[in-house]
C-alpha cells in the first residue's frame, strides 16, 4: 500500500526511504526540517537575546533528528560565541533537574529541537523556560501559543497541501519510489510580544518585521 507522510524530521534515519532522490520503497512524502535550519534556531536566539552566551538544547536522543540538529547546533556555536550543552526530553523528572541545573548560571538561552517527546513535554517545557527566565526558541507554533517565546518551522498546513499532491499523483498512476522526497517550502515564524515583555527583552524590528505572526 503507497504511504505519503507529511512531517517527517529524518525520513531516511527513520528507515521510511533509502534516499531523499529515490525513496525506492512504497513510501514518500515530505520532510519536517531540513538540518541546516537548526543553525538558523541559534542564529535568531542571539538575534532577540544577544546577551546569550549558553543554550540548553532540548532533544530526544532516541531518534536520528534529535542527534543530527544537535550536532548542527554544535557545529554553529562557536562562530556566534555560545556554548551549548544537550538536555535530553525523555521524561518530566529529567527536564525540570537538568534546566533547574542549567539555569543556576546567568546569560542562557534555550532551544527546543523538533520531535514528539517535545511536544508530550510542550507545557513543562514553556513553564520552565519561564520559569527560570530563559528566552527559548521552539520548533513549532504550539509552543509559542501556550506561552513560549518564538517559534520558526515548516507551515505544517502548506506541508499536508503538497502532501495532497502526492496522493493524486499516486492515484493516478505514479509510484511513491519514483516520487522524491521534498524539504519544506514555507516557514512561519512566530513571537509572542507577551513573553518577551516578561523577560525583558525586546524584540528588534528586523525580526518584527520578517513575523508571519504575532501574540500579544
Amino acid at each position: 500500500m503507497p504511504i505519503v507522510f507529511a512531517a517527517v524530521a529524518d525520513p531516511v534515519g527513520a528507515g521510511f526511504v533509502n534516499s531523499l532522490a529515490q525513496p525506492g520503497g512504497n513510501a514518500t512524502g515530505f520532510m519536517a526540517f531540513e538540518y541546516s535550519i537548526s543553525g538558523k534556531w541559534l542564529e535568531l536566539l542571539k538575534q532577540i537575546a544577544p546577551s546569550v552566551t549558553r543554550v540548553a538544547v532540548l532533544r530526544d536522543s532516541s531518534i536520528t533528528s534529535g542527534i543530527g540538529q544537535f550536532g548542527v547546533i554544535q557545529a554553529m556555536a562557536p562562530l556566534l560565541m555560545v556554548e551549548v550543552s544537550h538536555v535530553n526530553v525523555h521524561d518530566a523528572t529529567e527536564i525540570e533537574r537538568s534546566l533547574m541545573s542549567f539555569a543556576r548560571f546567568s546569560n542562557g538561552g534555550a532551544i527546543v529541537t523538533a520531535g514528539g517527546l517535545p511536544y508530550i513535554h510542550l507545557n513543562l517545557i514553556v513553564k520552565l523556560a519561564a520559569q527560570h527566565r530563559l528566552p527559548a526558541v521552539y520548533f513549532e507554533r504550539a509552543f509559542v501559543a501556550a506561552g513560549g517565546l518564538i517559534s520558526y518551522g515548516p507551515d505544517l498546513v502548506d506541508q499536508f497541501r503538497r502532501a495532497a499532491g502526492y496522493v493524486d499523483r499516486i492515484l493516478r498512476g505514479e509510484k511513491p519510489a519514483d516520487l522524491p522526497v521534498q524539504a519544506p517550502t514555507k516557514y512561519d515564524l512566530i513571537i509572542n510580544l507577551k513573553t518577551a515583555k516578561a523577560l525583558g527583552l525586546e524584540i528588534p524590528y528586523s525580526v518584527l518585521a520578517r513575523a508571519d505572526e504575532v501574540i500579544e
